[in-house]
């Protein structure tokens, strides 16, 4: 029995060393398992280790500038600083006297005083002091670094900025502050391209944070966004916006509109619309529409243009023919000539043109050229159809009348059929460009920010080719005596020095309910469209304004030509375009000079060579030698242009009395300081003086006019009532 009792210990002790020896096998195989796999029930241990004592830093990108054709800055990121108050007195600067700091701040920020010091007084261990104490620039930090206020810090954002404020708004468009939206214009559309991707650091840390000595670091390079770069040039865009704000401030229109393209290649070189904005303030924003490509409207006559293009094309148009202008009837209506139906007696169809006539219009639309023919023409000219320009929000082509007899006729004057102003454009340089009509575009390329290489090239495209190269010789001929002649209503818009060949639009503006048009004066849409020089054009300007305010003695066409003038003239001298020869310096020959690369140069040397040549010289400056000049190597000048040379030292300014607004640009970009324009014509007042050092001078403030020619243009416009030409009180038909 004992012995029977023995080995049931023994099989119980072997058992239970049994179970201990399996459970230590299992354990040591557990501790085998996780040291190889190093995850404990799906922990992953490896990643919980480098997880507790891995420091990872977001490295962020930057997003990608947008520029002018020039490489000028439009919209870049950049630093801004917000103010954050240190108020528990446990840290070494805290802020001590908040009624004092507050008083201080509020100097500097223009916020209610009240309000910081119950900012600056609360229980809390720091605070921000609301939106105008964010988004700072470097000079308002500056400013209030200087103060040394204790307690006061600033925290580092990157945000989007548009050096050039109101400029091109529409187009480019914004995002907001801190970039976490695109907003509108190409920001939005070009996102994909600009946006940056993050990038990230990594690195060993110890218990309390702190980077281990000699720890490994991997780095994951941010990607900064591609540059987009456009073909608007600065320049020109700048001419553009400060004339539309004179008009705007002057008449007070509903809305503007203006383009300018290159009529060789369909590239925009500026476009604008007023009302605009600026995107740095974009709370403020009243308009968001681009009138440009995403509306539409009655042309007016400007589409008398197309209709002529068409009959000469057809070879049935013949200028010296004669009608009885005045009234002309289609059925039970009745179309009338803008000056009240009166009309000019019988008149040639090439003076029907020039008078801006309906009934000259109506007649080819309806007996010459045809009806279905014209709708031909309106196929073949892109107005049923959106241009397709590399822009958001293009409106769905163009709304064509034509289901009543009287469309065609109205049609073929620019009433009924409503079209945008970018189908204009694009239609018209097939005028410019010998019959192929080139797509517009504002895109030039898109450059990857670590290669420099462009991603994406545009090229000029040709969008059709309506007319022959004959057919638009003929049309810009007869389109330059709208200007250039007596009878014309183009005369207001001649350019001194150039050949414009154009035409005037007023267009009439339907009731928004009842049927009609709304009536009054300047209760249109005054427009033209113009193109230069008018033997072979380079640039094409479209300019409308939208019921402007006017006196009882204004006239449609004075905000529109002032506008109109002011770009063309500065496209055609910022394109370095020769002025007509016979308009040159009383019809000697012209002694074109190109320009060389003067830099490095003795200033007298320099100076001589150029006054050899016929060219003015302006020295800014004090030094020896030529640092930089107003005009790129390579570039084609007349007599009598000047040329401005910088040197080193301190510069005075010079006597500008009598200078062109593109000379005072020129030599303000030299010198890297803004100027602030006001008027129209040469410098006739200016800031600082003559002979004051520009030292620290920031901005040049010019006062633009010509008293003669003032009193010149009045005697003109007396002449151009008494005769009738002006197509202010337009009505293109009035049923009977």
């Amino acid at each position: 029995m004992e012995n029977n009792k023995n080995k049931m210990i023994t099989r119980r002790a072997l058992t239970m060393m049994g179970i201990f020896a399996l459970a230590i096998l299992f354990m040591f195989s557990r501790f085998v398992y996780i040291q190889a796999s190093k995850e404990v029930q799906d922990v992953d241990l490896q990643q919980l280790l480098e997880n507790r004592w891995t420091q990872t830093v977001a490295l962020e990108g930057e997003r990608g500038n947008i520029l002018d054709r020039n490489g000028e800055v439009l919209a870049e990121e950049i630093p801004s600083y917000t103010i954050v108050a240190v108020l528990d007195d446990r840290y070494d600067s805290h802020v001590e006297n908040p009624s004092e700091t507050a008083e201080a701040l509020s100097s500097v920020l223009e916020i209610d005083r009240e309000f910081l010091e119950s900012q600056l007084s609360r229980d809390s261990v720091q605070v921000e002091l609301g939106p105008s104490a964010k988004n700072m620039s470097y000079e308002t930090k500056e400013k209030i670094e200087a103060l040394e206020l204790p307690g006061i810090t600033f925290r580092e954002d990157p945000r989007r900025y548009y050096p050039k404020q109101t400029f091109a708004s529409h187009i480019i468009g914004y995002t907001e502050r801190d970039m976490s939206e695109a907003r509108m214009g190409l920001e939005n559309s070009l996102d994909e391209y600009l946006q940056d991707e993050p990038g990230s650091i990594e690195y060993q840390k110890d218990g309390k944070s702190r980077r281990l000595a000699n720890a490994e670091e991997f780095i994951d390079e941010p990607k900064n966004g591609s540059d987009v770069v456009l073909t608007l040039d600065s320049r020109i865009q700048t001419a553009m916006e400060q004339t539309m704000n004179q008009v705007d401030e002057l008449y007070e229109p509903e809305r503007m509109m203006a383009i300018v393209a290159n009529a060789k290649t369909g590239e925009i070189l500026g476009m604008s619309n007023r009302p605009s904005f600026n995107p740095n303030e974009y709370e403020n924003i009243e308009n968001f529409t681009n009138f440009n490509i995403s509306s539409r409207f009655e042309p007016g006559s400007t589409m008398k243009i197309f209709t002529l293009a068409a009959a000469i094309e057809e070879g049935v148009y013949d200028g010296e023919d004669t009608f009885d202008s005045g009234t002309y009837k289609i059925y039970d209506r009745t179309i009338r000539d803008h000056n009240q139906g009166e009309g000019w007696g019988e008149i040639t169809f090439n003076e029907g043109v020039q008078r801006s006539s309906n009934v000259a219009f109506s007649i080819i639309a309806m007996e010459i050229l045809g009806p279905e023919k014209l709708y031909e023409y309106i196929d073949k000219f892109g107005f049923r159809t959106p241009t397709g320009i590399d822009l958001p929000n293009e409106i769905e082509g163009g709304s064509i009348a034509e289901s009543y007899p009287i469309d065609a006729a109205t049609t073929a004057f620019g009433q009924a059929t409503s079209i945008s102003p970018m189908q204009q454009v694009q239609a018209a340089t097939a005028i410019a460009n010998d019959g192929k009509m080139m797509k517009p575009y504002v895109v030039s390329e898109i450059v990857d920010a670590a290669s420099g290489e462009a991603i994406k090239k545009t090229e000029p495209e040709i969008a059709g080719e309506p007319i022959s190269a004959e057919t638009a010789e003929q049309v810009r001929e007869i389109m330059e005596t709208v200007v250039t002649e007596e009878a014309g209503t183009g005369q207001p818009y001649a350019v001194e020095g150039f050949d414009i060949a154009g035409k005037t639009g007023t267009a009439q503006i339907p009731r928004e309910s009842g049927g009609g048009y709304i009536t009054g004066n300047g209760q249109n849409i005054f427009s033209f469209i113009g193109m230069a020089p008018a033997s072979d054009p380079e640039v094409i300007v479209y300019v409308a304004v939208d019921r402007p305010q006017l006196e009882g003695y204004q006239l449609g066409n004075e905000p529109v030509s002032m506008i109109f003038k002011q770009i063309m003239e500065q496209s055609l001298q910022y394109l370095n375009i020769a002025p007509s020869e016979e308009d040159e310096l009383q019809n000697e020959p012209v002694n074109n000079v190109v320009i060389s690369n003067l830099a490095g140069e003795n200033i007298q040397e320099a100076e001589q060579v150029l006054e050899d040549e016929g060219i003015q010289t302006i020295i800014l400056g004090e030094g020896e030698s030529v640092v930089a000049q107003s005009h790129e190597e390579g570039s084609t000048l007349a007599s009598q242009e000047k040329v401005i040379l910088l040197t080193e030292g301190k510069a005075e300014m010079p006597d500008i009395t009598g200078w062109s607004l593109r000379s005072v640009q020129q030599a303000a970009a030299l010198l890297e300081i803004e100027v602030e324009a006001e008027g129209i014509g040469f410098v006739i007042e200016q800031k600082p003086d003559y002979g004051k050092t520009l030292e620290n001078v920031k901005r040049i403030a010019v006062t633009l006019g010509d008293e003669e020619l003032e009193e010149d243009s009045e005697e003109e416009e007396e002449e151009v009532i008494e005769e009738g030409t002006d197509e202010e009180n337009e009505q293109n038909f009035i049923m009977d």
